[in-house]
């Protein structure tokens, strides 16, 4: 490194390194700047490519990392919408199933209300008859009570004891015949 920074020396001041001597041309400013511009670039082109190589592969790779992030983002905001999407048909499928439920179950008990109704509308005209078939079952019997007790006493009145003894006859009679005729 000592060669290469003593010819550089020597091409700068054309002395040899330790000599004094200073050539016209860095007279001015501006040559100096140059030459100092053009060491910087000779010396430094390779370092200088070097980290702007390093910073475009850097950036590079920061923007295909970016991109991959970007599209797992946008395939799961899909999957985010398409979840969403089937959520909303599942709740307006519900919505509309619980009111035809709502219905179907609302005629359910109309009709059940009405069924009750008949048995009961059915109970009622059961018994509106059997109470009336009581009633006249009980003025039959008491119309009946009443003929027999009134027959009994006019036979009373009417028979003597050799009548009454001849109709006990007749009737023991009868009653012998039929029982002769079902044997």
């Amino acid at each position: 490194m000592k060669n290469l920074t003593d010819s550089f020396v020597f091409w700068v001041t054309g002395h040899p390194p330790g000599v004094s001597g200073l050539i016209p041309i860095f007279s001015n400013k501006s040559n100096k700047s140059n030459v100092v511009l053009g060491v910087l670039i000779f010396f430094g082109k390779g370092v200088l490519s070097d980290l702007l190589d390093n910073r475009k592969q850097r950036i590079l790779s920061t923007i295909r990392n970016s991109e991959e992030l970007c599209g797992g983002a946008v395939e799961q905001l899909e999957k985010a919408r398409a979840r969403l999407r089937k959520v909303e048909r599942e709740a307006e499928e519900f919505r509309v199933n619980g009111y035809s439920e709502i219905e179907q179950e609302k005629m359910n008990l109309i009709n059940a209300a009405y069924q009750n109704l008949e048995q009961l509308e059915n109970y009622k005209n059961e018994t509106i008859h059997f109470e009336q078939q009581r009633a006249i079952n009980q003025v039959q019997q008491r119309v009946f009570q009443q003929a027999l007790q009134g027959a009994l006493g006019t036979l009373n009145n009417c028979l003597n004891g050799e009548l009454h003894l001849r109709t006990i006859g007749a009737n023991i009679g009868i009653l012998g015949a039929m029982k002769e005729i079902t044997d």
